[in-house]
């Protein structure tokens, strides 16, 4: 087995970065400047409308679409309170603009005939199919990885390995 080159690798592939898939559609990260689909919920950071120093972090759960929305000093969302919240519905409308109404849609565990809106998520409400989660641990660990987040653009960009990042599998494929 020979190792490929170092010139016959693409250039993402020689970077300390990893390739990020282009978004279904273009989004404003203004008002939702982080939404990912991961651990088994769509989550995100919601900016508030109202306190320029306040955020909100939402999250919906696959499966059970329990919910929860925090502000960032961990206070109950007071919009929450039995049904999802405006910063849980923009949240979810900017993962469909993300990843695709039908990736949002298969992640959270909907049904595939059933287009990924928010009336589908306010009539799965209504059905009594999800709850609001009182307690929240989930929240510290989302705001921390939006944080992290944002750490990150403030990186110079290089194509040399990153002590963070080390523990990535080597980029050098075996022929």
């Amino acid at each position: 087995m020979q190792d490929k080159g170092v010139g016959s690798l693409s250039e993402w592939e020689r970077s300390s970065t990893a390739r990020v898939l282009p978004p279904a559609q273009p989004r404003k990260l203004a008002k939702v400047p982080f939404v990912e689909l991961h651990d088994g919920r769509i989550q995100g950071v919601v900016s508030s409308g109202s306190d320029l120093g306040r955020v909100y972090v939402s999250y919906v759960e696959a499966g059970s679409l329990a919910y929860s929305c925090r502000t960032n000093n961990n206070r109950p969302c007071g919009g929450a309170l039995g049904t999802y919240c405006k910063h849980i519905l923009t949240m979810l409308k900017e993962a469909v603009l993300q990843y695709g109404s039908e990736r949002v849609g298969q992640y959270l565990g909907l049904d595939p005939a059933e287009e990924v809106t928010e009336t589908a998520f306010v009539r799965a409400l209504n059905s009594g199919d999800c709850l609001a989660l009182a307690e929240n641990a989930v929240s510290a660990s989302v705001f921390s990885r939006f944080l992290r987040q944002l750490a990150y653009l403030e990186l110079p960009v290089t194509t040399t390995p990153s002590p963070e990042l080390h523990w990535f599998p080597p980029t050098r494929a075996v022929a």
